[in-house]
């Protein structure tokens, strides 16, 4: 038992607040720590009554066949009545046609024009005809959807000798491409927003080349000191007014030129597949907060995937002196609005992988208590 007597101390788990101790532990609700608390405890709230339990749900009855209407073809007294006598103008049952030339019987009146014997087992009402040749269904309305079915409803029996008229067809129900399509997140996480992919795109660019001019400086130095001569001699000629030669490279110019291209190309390898092959993150994507996984998992993909995945990019650049890398590279930039469903690049399909947002690490929002007997700390 602790030896503090009872009275109002600042709460361990929130210090801007106070609360009673009794001397054995806490009662009541905190009040903010600069309020004046009464004398005594805190009055001693009611309990809230006891939720009231749900009504059971109503047990469903099984549901029984009806019967058939006396009047219907499946109900075992179905047919003419005793003495009935056919009407004129319609065959009586079990009529059939008789060859042609033969002789009726007294009294029989043949059938009417366009008259077709029904098919074997068919029973149709008194006075019913059979559809025509060809009838079909009359299309539902617009927007018409199936009711649903009681509970513990089923198919009542069909009567006997009943077939399906020739050419009804059922009801189309609504296209399936009217219902909205759910927003994907692969692993449970939302895709990366396309400007936050653009942004972090920029800022791996920046840093690439930055250390292209460490790296590549001298390089570039010497290029143009082999450059800046031709090129000034070409100027003085257009102001000379005379007619001057195309700029040609020296083959040390050609030298140099592909020497940086070959650098620039290894030094953007470098940069991104180790990070992305480990990590899944570059300096500009942590940046931004975003990441990239495989589809299949969300372990680290493997240098592997990340140089199929950095080459299908990267390695245009050994294009670059026919301008034809820049092009390929600037629509493998924007194939992610290309697919809007996992926004995709076309290096992220080659190597089965897609960016995500991480979400925002979670921030402490209650102090630890402080060590010690005090409940309200050391006095």
């Amino acid at each position: 038992m602790s030896s503090l007597p009872a009275g109002w101390y600042k709460d361990p788990a929130d210090t801007s607040t106070q609360r009673y101790w009794d001397g054995e532990g806490w009662l009541g609700q905190a009040i903010p720590a600069d309020a004046v608390p009464p004398d005594g405890p805190p009055a001693v709230e009611a309990e809230p009554p006891a939720p009231t339990p749900p009504p059971a749900p109503p047990t469903p009855q099984p549901y029984a066949a009806p019967q058939p209407h006396p009047g219907h073809p499946g109900h075992p007294g179905y047919g003419p009545p005793p003495g009935w006598i056919p009407p004129a103008g319609q065959p009586p049952a079990g009529w059939q046609q008789p060859p042609p030339g033969a002789h009726l019987p007294p009294g029989a009146q043949p059938p009417p024009p366009g008259w077709q014997q029904p098919p074997p087992g068919a029973h149709l009402p008194p006075g019913a005809q059979p559809p025509p040749p060809g009838w079909q269904q009359p299309p539902s309305p617009p927007g018409w959807q199936q009711p649903p079915s009681p509970p513990g409803w089923q198919q009542p029996p069909s009567p006997p000798g009943w077939q399906q008229p020739q050419g009804w067809q059922p009801p189309q129900p609504p296209h399936a491409y009217l219902y909205p399509v759910p927003e994907a997140r692969p692993h449970g996480l939302p895709l990366a927003g396309l400007g936050q992919r653009l942004l972090a795109r920029l800022i791996d660019i920046l840093v690439v080349l930055l250390l292209n001019v460490v790296v590549n400086g001298w390089f570039a130095y010497q290029w143009w000191q082999d450059f800046w001569p031709i090129y000034t001699q070409y100027v003085d000629q257009i102001m000379a007014g005379g007619d001057p030669a195309m700029i040609q490279p020296t083959a040390r110019m050609q030298t140099l030129q592909m020497a940086v291209i070959l650098l620039a190309t290894l030094l953007w390898l470098g940069y991104e597949a180790p990070a992305i092959s480990g990590r899944g993150q570059t300096l500009g994507k942590r940046l931004m907060g975003i990441k990239v996984v495989g589809l299949d998992s969300t372990a680290p993909i493997g240098f592997r995937r990340a140089f199929a995945r950095w080459a299908q990019l990267g390695m245009w650049t050994l294009l670059w002196w026919c301008l034809v890398g820049v092009v390929i590279q600037l629509l493998d930039s924007l194939s992610p609005t290309f697919d809007p469903r996992l926004r995709q690049a076309w290096h992220d399909k080659a190597a089965r992988t897609v960016v995500v947002a991480l979400p925002p690490r979670a921030q402490p929002t209650v102090e630890a208590a402080p060590r010690g007997d005090h409940p309200g700390g050391p006095r």
